[in-house]
C-alpha cells in the first residue's frame, strides 16, 4: 500500500487504560545498552527501562528509525491512531540530542522567514496556526500519561545588542497585530533587573506560553506511553540499510522489519545513500554546563521568574534553572566545529560574564553533542521515495518542532498531505561538499555569523 492507503485501528477507547498502565509503570526485557552521556539529565532520569535488540524479522504498519523526539513523537502519534509501529534505536531511547539539549520549549520553529518568503500570506498563516502545536501535544501527553519531566512555564529572548532590541520590539508588535501576541510581555532594559539578575542585556520579551523541561525524562515518558500502546521498541539496533517503494523494509545486523511505510526520525545526514539529503544539513556542536544546586536566595536573585532564556545572537547562549536550582548554561564553545578539550573551562567564563555572582560556583556536569543545522534553517520534512519519509534538522528548536513534525508525518501516512507538502516543497539550500570539506565550510559560516553578532 502507499501512504494514503495505510489503515489505522481504532484506539480511543483504550487510551484511558493505557494512560493508567503508563502511570503504573511499563517494563520491557532487559538488555545491556550504551549508557546515556554523563549529563545532569542522565543523572536525574526517572525511567531505567531497557528495550531488547531486534532479532529476526517482524512486521509493522510503520517502521520508525530513531529513538529521539522525532521518532518517539511520531510513533506515539501513530500508535494513538491505531497503527502497528516498530521503532529502532541504535543506542538507547533519548541517547542523542533529545536527551542532551537545553530543555527550552520555544514556540514556533526556525526558518520562519524562508517559509514566509516562499509561501507569502499562506505561509504566515500556517506558521501562526502551528506555532504552539508542539506545546499542546506535549502538555496533553504529560497530563494523559502522567509524565514527570519538570515542565515549567516561561521563556524569554533577550537582546544581546542595543539594535537587537528594536528587532524584538518589532517582532512583538507584529505578533500582536496578527492577533497572536497579546500574551507576549516586552521588557525594556530599565525593567530587566526585575526579570534577570544581570546587566548584560538590553531588554527582551517574555512568552509565558513557552517554557522549559527535562527533555530526557519527557522522551522516556513518551516512549513508555508508546510501548504501552503496543509500539515495539528495539534498542541497540543500528540500521544498516532501508528502502521505501511498494515493499518498504529496514534491516539491522540481527533482524529486519517489513512495513508499509518507513520513517527516518532524526539526523542521519547522508547515510543510506539518499541523494535528496545530500548537502542539506551539517552537524555542529552545542555544549552545556550545570552548576551545583544554588542556594534559594541566589537562584531567585539571578532568575526570579524561573524563565528559560536565550539571547538574540545568531551564535547564541541559553540558560535556565533546573528543578533542583542548578544553573544550566549552554552555547557554542568555539567556531571551528571541533569539540572543545574542556567544556566547563570554556563555558564558565561566559556564564560568569553574565552572572558574576556565580564565579565561585562549582560546575558539576559538562557535556555536549551535535545538532543538525539546515542551511536555510527550515526543518527538513519530506519524502525520499514512496512510503519513505524523513523529519530532521530543527536548528535548536527541537522539542516543540519535533512534535509538530511527527504529527505532520503521521498525517501524511494517514493520507492527509496539506501540511506535509508545504515542507516537502520547500526550496532548500544545499552545500556542494560534505564530510571534512563541508565541516570547514560550516565553520567559516559560523565565524561569519559570529562577526555579525559582534558588529
Amino acid at each position: 500500500m502507499n501512504g494514503a492507503g495505510l489503515s489505522a485501528r481504532p484506539v480511543n477507547a483504550t487510551l484511558h487504560r493505557v494512560a493508567r498502565t503508563v502511570r503504573e509503570g511499563y517494563s520491557s526485557r532487559t538488555v545491556t545498552a550504551q549508557s546515556h552521556i554523563n549529563s545532569y539529565y542522565a543523572a536525574t532520569l526517572n525511567d531505567t527501562t531497557r528495550h531488547p535488540r531486534l532479532e529476526g524479522t517482524v512486521k509493522a504498519d510503520v517502521c520508525i528509525v530513531g529513538g529521539g523526539f522525532s521518532g518517539i513523537a511520531t510513533a506515539l502519534t501513530l500508535a494513538e491512531r491505531g497503527y502497528k509501529v516498530v521503532l529502532l534505536e541504535a543506542e538507547r531511547i533519548g541517547w542523542g540530542a533529545s536527551g542532551r539539549n537545553g530543555g527550552q520549549l520555544i514556540a514556533g520553529m526556525s526558518g520562519e522567514g524562508a517559509i514566509k518568503r516562499q509561501y507569502g500570506a499562506k505561509g504566515a498563516k500556517f506558521l501562526r496556526d502551528i506555532r504552539y502545536r508542539g506545546h499542546e501535544i506535549i502538555k496533553e501527553r504529560i497530563a494523559r500519561y502522567a509524565i514527570d519531566c519538570d515542565l515549567k512555564p516561561g521563556w524569554m529572548e533577550v537582546a544581546a545588542r542595543v539594535k537587537h532590541m528594536d528587532g524584538l520590539r518589532a517582532y512583538v508588535e507584529e505578533r500582536r497585530a496578527e492577533g497572536d501576541g497579546d500574551h507576549l510581555e516586552l521588557i525594556e532594559k530599565a525593567n530587566l533587573p526585575e526579570v534577570l539578575g544581570t546587566t548584560e542585556y538590553h531588554g527582551g520579551y517574555v512568552d509565558p506560553m513557552s517554557g522549559h523541561l527535562h527533555g530526557l525524562n519527557l522522551c522516556l515518558g513518551e516512549a513508555r506511553a508508546a510501548a504501552a500502546l503496543g509500539v515495539q521498541i528495539f534498542e541497540q539496533s543500528s540500521v544498516t540499510a532501508l528502502a521505501g517503494g511498494s515493499k518498504p523494509w529496514v534491516r539491522t545486523a540481527n533482524g529486519q522489519v517489513d512495513a508499509n511505510a518507513v520513517v527516518i526520525g532524526g539526523e542521519i545526514y547522508e547515510r543510506f545513500g539518499q541523494p535528496k539529503l545530500r548537502g542539506l544539513m551539517f552537524p555542529t556542536g552545542s555544549y552545556i554546563i550545570a552548576t551545583e544546586p544554588l542556594e534559594p536566595e541566589l537562584a531567585s536573585s539571578i532568575n526570579p521568574r524561573d524563565l528559560a532564556v536565550a539571547d538574540s545572537n545568531m551564535i547564541l547562549d541559553y540558560f535556565r534553572l533546573s528543578a533542583d536550582k542548578r544553573m544550566l548554561f549552554g552555547g557554542r564553545c568555539n567556531y571551528s566545529n571541533r569539540d572543545p578539550g574542556d567544556i566547563a573551562a570554556t563555558l564558565k567564563p561566559r556564564l560568569t560574564q553574565i552572572f558574576p555572582q556565580l564565579a565561585g560556583t562549582r560546575i558539576d556536569y559538562a557535556w555536549g553533542g551535535r545538532i543538525g543545522i539546515v542551511i536555510n534553517r527550515v526543518p527538513a520534512i519530506g519524502r525520499l521515495e514512496p512510503n519513505l519519509y524523513y523529519l530532521q534538522g530543527y536548528c535548536g528548536h527541537g522539542i516543540n518542532t519535533t512534535h509538530i513534525a511527527g504529527e505532520i508525518v503521521a498525517d501524511a501516512i494517514s493520507g492527509t498531505f496539506e501540511r506535509f507538502d508545504m515542507f516537502d516543497k520547500i526550496r532548500h539550500i544545499r552545500l556542494p561538499l560534505s564530510g571534512w570539506a563541508g565541516n570547514q565550510m560550516l565553520a567559516i559560516g559560523m565565524i561569519y555569523y559570529r562577526i555579525k553578532d559582534l558588529l
